[in-house]
């Protein structure tokens, strides 16, 4: 019979690589804690540290190469069409 791969949740995941950082426990400890093999720590702790530094910088609140305005003017097309269906109706 085969095993089903386990998924972790990223606050997991996180949970795990801080606990790892701060070097309380061994990897084997935490293993056990955890239920998770020790590579799979030392991979989040890793994964962790060369992201940590996306936490302090700003977000764009819109994407590069985003037309806003073409956006805006499809909504506005969709409106349209919902109040002409709508009186269509009536």
């Amino acid at each position: 019979m085969k095993a089903t791969r386990r998924k972790f949740s990223a606050g997991f995941k996180a949970k795990v690589a801080i606990e790892a950082l701060k070097e309380r426990e061994s990897l084997a400890e935490l293993s056990k804690r955890f239920e998770v093999h020790p590579n799979m720590i030392s991979k989040w702790k890793q994964k962790f540290i060369e992201h940590s530094s996306e936490v302090f910088e700003k977000k764009k609140e819109v994407e590069d190469g985003v037309d806003l305005e073409k956006l805006y003017t499809k909504i506005g097309e969709l409106d349209l069409d919902m109040e002409n269906d709508f009186f269509k109706k009536t």
